[in-house]
């Protein structure tokens, strides 16, 4: 078995040429990462080869699949649900820096679920009675102007919304907050492993591999349409205490007794 890729290195309007790029090697399935511009590149080129898709959002109310249960068409895949743990993101962040009067957010405009991840947190942080400075980068400069802010508005904390460019920028991301002294959440444990101070989300390690059972499903003869999409169904909670050090920043016993992983 050969496994081909492409990647757009964050550059979204790169996804509809490269999915028709594999969909013209031909593949026997299409296997899309990195939310919903990926999967909708992806449905729109291969409408005659299967789509596996990892999704950042509800399917069904983006119009990817029919159904949870019976997606229907040529597309499954994992749904991660990130727009809906933001309130636990929230308010993890908030038991950090339970003084901080405001939090900042930072989105990419790019990403198509942006808006609908500002929603859930607004209305997270409402809920927590605490407002929320939106920030937006989509570029590294971008991002180094966002963290420029953070610091001129005395920002005290810093929530990151999911997004592939920022996954693909974790390492910069991590140096950043450092150097603004700014304690910051993210969604995936990688950004915590390349130096970021927390992040609570699905494993996506777990969800990758639950990409790869259902490419298989499909090689070895199962329609898309008869496989639901799946959910995940482990959380982490990891905590970088290096990075704690370098910020000053110090965890309570009951967020460290939270913690799915330790990184020291």
């Amino acid at each position: 078995m050969a496994i081909d890729y492409r990647w757009a290195m964050g550059q979204y309007d790169r996804l509809p040429e490269l999915a028709a790029e594999l969909v013209r090697v031909p593949v026997a399935v299409l296997v899309s990462v990195g939310g919903e511009p990926s999967a909708r590149a992806a449905k729109a080129a291969a409408t005659a080869v299967p789509v596996v898709s990892l999704f950042s959002t509800d399917p069904v109310r983006s119009g990817l699949v029919a159904s949870l249960s019976r997606p229907g068409g040529n597309v499954t895949g994992i749904s991660d649900f990130n727009v809906a743990i933001e309130p636990k993101r929230l308010s993890l962040l908030r038991d950090l820096v339970p003084q901080a009067a405001v939090f900042g957010v930072l989105l990419n405009p790019d990403f198509p679920p942006a808006a609908e991840q500002l929603r859930a947190i607004q209305a997270a942080a409402q809920t927590l009675g605490v407002p929320v400075a939106v920030l937006r980068a989509r570029t590294d400069r971008e991002l180094e102007a966002a963290f420029e802010t953070v610091t001129q508005q005395r920002i005290p904390a810093l929530l990151m919304a999911n997004d592939p460019f920022f996954v693909s920028q974790r390492e910069q991301l991590a140096v950043l907050a450092a150097r603004h002294g700014v304690p910051a959440m993210y969604i995936f444990r990688d950004y915590v492993v390349a130096g970021g101070l927390m992040s609570y989300g699905a494993d996506l390690a777990d969800m990758y591999h639950q990409a790869g059972v259902y490419a298989c499903r499909i090689l070895k003869g199962t329609r898309p349409a008869d496989l639901p999409v799946m959910q995940p169904t482990k959380f982490e909670f990891v905590i970088n205490l290096k990075a704690a050090k370098a910020l000053g920043v110090k965890f309570s016993e009951n967020l460290l007794s939270l913690a799915d992983e330790i990184i020291e």
